[in-house]
């Protein structure tokens, strides 16, 4: 999988990705997004926006830039932002954002997608704050899991369509030092589907 297929492929998921995914995701988004009891005036970032699902489920008053590799997903989140969020058009693989300058990180369903899991979720943590929270939500090879040639042979053909389902958490985690796992909640399909809450530890200034 690499980003010129993710772009092709999300192209043509952005019409219909709404009616598709918010009804099967919409409550383990809601719980995610909850658990980073945010308040007025932090600074989120929503790492791989794509068509701004989490943006309706975000309290007034945070501070909110929205970012995605693929333009019809962004301007699909444009529609629902309403003034509340600044969008721009963004590799989460390589954030061209300042580091520590985010309260909190959202990662909703992008891990998964992108080439290099290890790689977005390193740029998204350089991103936050020494004391920060970040809350993941997504499907991993379960830690203990082995990988099966036919689950191998599966989830290539499921990565093709833009997604991979056999990536192990930990090995986006501890590719990045100091991450403090406070939360590790299985969500959908069996726990297939986690929702992950992470702190980094210091504090700001």
């Amino acid at each position: 999988m690499n980003n010129q297929r993710n772009l092709v492929v999300y192209r043509l998921y952005a019409p219909g990705y709404d009616w598709l995914v918010r009804p099967l995701f919409h409550t383990a988004r809601q719980r995610a997004i909850k658990l980073l009891q945010l308040q007025p005036g932090e600074r989120l970032l929503l790492s791989g926006a794509g068509t701004g699902l989490d943006l309706p489920l975000i309290p007034s008053g945070v501070r909110v830039t929205a970012v995605d590799l693929s333009y019809p997903m962004l301007q699909k989140g444009r529609e629902k932002g309403n003034g509340r969020a600044a969008f721009a058009l963004m590799d989460a693989q390589q954030l061209g954002l300042a580091d520590a300058s985010f309260d909190a990180i959202v990662l909703n369903l992008i891990l998964s997608v992108v080439p290099d899991g290890a790689a977005a979720f390193a740029e998204a943590w350089r991103t936050l704050r020494p004391g920060g929270q970040a809350v993941i939500f997504d499907k991993f090879l379960p830690e203990d899991g082995r990988l099966s040639p036919l689950r191998q042979f599966v989830g290539k053909i499921i990565a093709r369509l833009g997604t991979d389902p056999n990536r192990r958490l930990n090995d986006m985690l501890h590719a990045t030092e100091l991450v403090s796992v406070e939360r590790n909640e299985a969500s959908l399909f069996r726990g297939q589907y986690r929702i992950v809450l992470l702190r980094k530890p210091g504090r700001e200034g």
